[in-house]
């Protein structure tokens, strides 16, 4: 359907309109006149219909490539305008170059030169106007299936949200389920639900939704305490948080990929040193932790892969308005992170 579409518009259309248009002004001057419909030499009159058609198909080219990139319904007056000026050009530079190679007769001189303005002009800008709503339609179906495509994207993605928000709960229900069938004598593995259950709680936040500052401090001490549970007891664990941020809003979930590396790759000496600091309007987060030189190329490579796709998080988040520098010095990989949060 489409295929039959594109050779009607290339081929049909502008065919049709220059034979419509030629027999137009043939009723005009043969019929107003009581004369005979295409008196006159045969040959002169084959080819001004044919020079009627080529005009409808330089036209057809040059309108559409026009509208493609200019077409818009605030734009019609001044587009208008301009097509007629195109017009009074182009027809008129024809006429002239055709009478001169002798393949046209403008027995009437200057009288015909207007006749055929009078003519041509209003019956192609039809024709433009026809080529102009074509385009119209054509991107307004674009933007119409375009649409449906993001609508379609974004169910996705809430059907996704959904799922994902499905598994954490089911695992919390699951754990409180475990905590009361685990004996009273066993603190360490309550201590563990615990913890576990209040990383599950917190991370149900919609990241896109800011959230108190306290809330996310008190994700990153839950977030330890449940590492440290599971580390050597040789970790050291250094925590300096300013109270004062206490009262922003921050977008949940920045800091912890970040510690969660540090977790991952601490070796060495087991240190780790957490600053989480207000400067002024911002927020400057430092964490550094131990690595021995067994340790460091693939620290550094998966790292990397955690900051990409924390890069993404904060350019949606924070755009322009956060700095993230890592520095491998003296035993420890350093990562610094700052938002600009007001």
């Amino acid at each position: 359907m489409d295929k039959n579409r594109k050779i009607a518009i290339e081929w049909i259309y502008p065919t049709v309109w220059g034979v419509i248009m030629y027999n137009v002004l043939r009723a005009v001057t043969d019929l107003t006149h009581h004369g005979i419909f295409w008196e006159g030499e045969l040959k002169l009159h084959i080819i001004a219909l044919l020079l009627s058609i080529v005009i409808c198909f330089l036209l057809n080219t040059l309108w559409r490539r026009q509208l493609r990139k200019t077409v818009t319904v605030h734009n019609m007056i001044r587009d208008y305008l301009f097509v007629v000026v195109q017009l009074l050009v182009l027809l008129n530079f024809l006429l002239i170059i055709g009478q001169k190679a002798g393949v046209l007769f403008m027995g009437a001189g200057w009288i015909d030169y207007m006749l055929i303005n009078v003519i041509y002009i209003p019956l192609l800008l039809i024709f433009y106007t026809l080529i102009r709503n074509n385009i119209i339609e054509k991107k307004v179906q674009e933007k119409v299936v375009l649409l449906e495509k993001l609508r379609a994207e974004k169910n996705n993605a809430e059907l996704e949200f959904l799922k994902s928000q499905y598994h954490p709960h089911f695992l919390f229900n699951a754990l409180n389920t475990i905590y009361f069938q685990i004996d009273d004598y066993n603190t360490d593995a309550k201590r563990s639900i615990e913890h576990l259950s209040e990383l599950l709680r917190y991370q149900l936040y919609d990241v896109n939704q800011e959230v108190q500052f306290s809330k996310e401090i008190k994700y990153l001490r839950s977030y330890i305490a449940f590492q440290q549970l599971r580390k050597t007891e040789k970790l050291i664990v250094n925590i300096d948080i300013d109270t004062a941020l206490e009262e922003s809003r921050v977008h949940p979930l920045l800091f912890q990929p970040l510690l969660e590396n540090a977790f991952k790759y601490v070796s060495g000496t087991h240190e780790i040193d957490l600053k989480l600091k207000l400067r002024k309007n911002d927020v400057y987060f430092e964490l550094k932790n131990s690595v021995s030189d067994v340790m460091v190329s693939t620290a550094v490579k998966d790292s990397g892969i955690g900051l990409t796709n924390l890069k993404r998080k904060l350019e949606l988040l924070y755009p322009e308005k956060y700095q993230l520098m890592t520095q491998k010095k003296g035993g420890f990989f350093k990562v610094t992170l700052i938002l600009q949060i007001q």
